[in-house]
């Protein structure tokens, strides 16, 4: 919403992802071509950017409808879109104003020879997929011909189908009828049998069906460690999480990379900083390090 994308930005986010479900995936709320543009007007006002999601896998429907929403994001003013599929790009070439393309493709942008071939066609972002371990990352990084982004903070998506899973159970079920395409996204887990402790939470919305992690990535202690390798931009995911907790978790990241960037010799982590964030999280989540001290066995 509005109030929240005010206050992640109040808090010292420099940029907020938006969009519209029709267009992207795992959005926490539906943002219109006029809302966007109310958004970049309060972002640009307070020295922020939006980047617009548009990354659901396109069909041919979407292909023909896909030129006019691109046309009306560009008279926005927003300052990237985030794509996966290949055909926005294809599209993007025939705009007028062009923002800047950053290339999201989830679990596949796994190699910087697949990034270059896309900053070759005009992608200025990669969004690095969170199963590389540090050492992947780093080394992307150093061959990189683009800026890299990496998520420090948050849930995962470890799985997704395009069906509606959920939605098709209910309707088996006799149970769908009144949901709208948001209200499948909150209270639904997938619990594993061998490990009952550990809750996945489903979240469904147009583009399909999406499982995610059950712990969130915490990279807060060791973000020295990604700035001093030169990654561009520190991703916080805030999907399925309360404003109030958002918030705080920007701007104890937002006071620890001022301090490093202030100075590096003397930077000495507050404490604080984590724990306004461990108060906040929900107890049945634990934070961890994520896949960036793993090696990921495919």
């Amino acid at each position: 919403s509005m109030e929240e994308l005010r206050r992640v930005i109040q808090a010292g986010a420099d940029a907020v992802s938006i969009g519209e479900g029709r267009w992207g995936m795992r959005l926490p709320g539906d943002f219109l071509v006029s809302d966007i543009a109310s958004a970049v007007t309060y972002a640009h006002e307070h020295q922020a950017k939006i980047y617009a999601t548009v990354n659901k896998i396109m069909d041919n429907h979407d292909v023909r409808e896909l030129p006019e929403y691109l046309r009306e994001l560009s008279q926005t003013g927003v300052d990237a879109i985030i794509f996966g599929d290949p055909s926005l790009l294809a599209l993007y070439r025939q705009m007028d104003d062009r923002p800047s393309l950053h290339w999201n493709a989830e679990m596949t942008s796994t190699n910087y020879a697949a990034a270059n071939y896309w900053a070759a066609r005009g992608a200025s972002r990669v969004v690095l997929a969170r199963e590389l371990n540090m050492d992947q990352v780093l080394e992307f990084k150093r061959h990189a011909k683009l800026e890299v982004q990496v998520q420090v903070h948050g849930a995962t998506n470890i799985y997704h189908s395009r069906r509606s899973l959920i939605r098709s159970y209910l309707d088996h079920q006799g149970q769908a009828e009144g949901t709208d395409s948001y209200g499948l996204s909150r209270g639904l887990y997938l619990v594993e049998a061998e490990r009952s402790e550990l809750s996945h939470p489903v979240f469904e919305d147009n583009s399909g069906t999406h499982i995610m992690s059950a712990d969130d990535i915490c990279m807060l202690e060791n973000l020295p460690e990604l700035i001093d390798g030169g990654v561009d931009s520190l991703k916080i995911e805030g999907i399925l999480k309360p404003v109030e907790y958002n918030e705080a978790v920007v701007s104890a990241y937002r006071a620890a990379v001022d301090a490093y960037a202030t100075s590096p010799e003397q930077y000495n982590p507050d404490p604080e900083w984590l724990a306004s964030i461990q108060r906040l999280q929900d107890p049945a989540r634990e934070l961890t390090y994520g896949f960036f001290y793993k090696e990921q066995v495919y």
